[in-house]
């Protein structure tokens, strides 16, 4: 996986534009929708445009406050058929065999899918999407369960467009709590939902898998393939210095990070990448904090660690010393974000 930063512009703005549509059928104005989020209309629309991870969030974030709607999330992911997907929409309806649809969809979903990470197995007769919203710290219980509403909406929608309308999931398993309208969410959903599991999940029957794509076509999906292959070296490219420095950081990351050892992994004098990293706005120390803190956050929302489990994890001497960090990056102590995030 290529691993982006926050701020790098390399996102489409797919989806954004799906929820501008949402909204407007409430009557919600684009101007509203767009209000602090530095973009124009036109530009939003705009093939062309890319966006960062923060811009993504940012725009969740007023869209959920703005929507009157209680499962607007979902909604609006149901309304992303195939076709609005590019490329990776195009390489889905190609391919020739469902089990490689659904393996071209993870390997290129970096193309579309910012906010989270996800994966597909074969188990027990079931075909299994599972995906977990990216580590941020805005990313906090209400919006946690609007990305993953959206997911499970945008998923539906896929297989329906590939298999046909009469797709139906088999269970659907989301690792928050029951809310307060869960009694309504086979409805909703289409499909039994359990709550409190350890994953958000998508079951379904893999008999489905043995269908026939009715588009399939392998000269268009070999073309396809190869100019996806070129859209994430494209994506590599955006990423820049800063992606290639937090990969190196990450492999090293229970060990003391030594600035010298990173340049010299990347090929690089320790004054040339002291200056091209600052030339790209950031600096060694900067993206190893950043870096401690996106983990800090998935450990803390995403598994049981205990905090001093955590602070060995990210190199800190002590937990105590965890903690004065994650206070400073988020004004809260890790108890009260892990109660915040309905973890522990």
């Amino acid at each position: 996986m290529t691993e982006a930063g926050p701020n790098d512009k390399v996102y489409p703005v797919v989806k954004l534009v799906a929820i501008l549509e949402a909204l407007a059928t409430e009557g919600i104005s684009s101007a509203d929708a767009l209000k602090g989020f530095a973009l124009s209309r036109d530009a939003i629309s705009s093939p062309a445009t890319r966006v960062s991870l923060n811009q993504v969030i940012e725009f969740y974030r007023n869209a959920a406050k703005l929507s009157r709607d209680p499962h607007f999330a979902l909604h609006t992911g149901l309304r992303l058929n195939v076709s609005a997907h590019g490329m990776y929409g195009f390489g889905i309806l190609s391919s020739t065999n469902y089990r490689q649809t659904m393996n071209f969809a993870m390997k290129y979903h970096q193309l579309a899918t910012p906010l989270i990470t996800i994966n597909f197995k074969e188990q027990s007769g079931c075909g299994i999407w599972t995906f977990m919203p990216l580590p941020d710290v805005r990313i906090d219980a209400r919006l946690y369960k609007f990305i993953v509403e959206m997911q499970f909406g945008i998923i539906l929608s896929l297989h329906r467009d590939v298999m046909g309308p009469s797709f139906v999931a088999r269970e659907i398993h989301v690792t928050y709590d029951p809310p307060a309208d869960a009694p309504n969410y086979p409805d909703i959903f289409g499909s039994p939902v359990l709550f409190g599991q350890s994953e958000n999940a998508l079951l379904f029957d893999a008999a489905w898998l043995d269908g026939t794509p009715n588009l399939g076509n392998e000269n268009s999906y070999a073309t396809v393939v190869a100019l996806c292959d070129g859209l994430m070296e494209e994506f590599r490219l955006r990423t820049g210095l800063v992606g290639k420095v937090r990969r190196a950081v990450m492999i090293n990351l229970m060990r003391p990070t030594n600035f010298d050892d990173v340049a010299k992994s990347l090929n690089m004098s320790a004054r040339s990448l002291r200056r091209k990293l600052q030339e790209e706005g950031a600096s060694f120390r900067m993206l190893v904090d950043e870096l401690r803190k996106d983990i800090a956050i998935k450990y803390l929302r995403d598994t049981d660690l205990t905090v001093e489990d955590i602070a060995e994890a990210l190199g800190f001497s002590d937990a105590a010393n965890f903690r004065h960090a994650f206070r400073r990056w988020t004004k809260g102590t890790p108890h009260e974000f892990r109660g915040i995030s309905g973890k522990g």
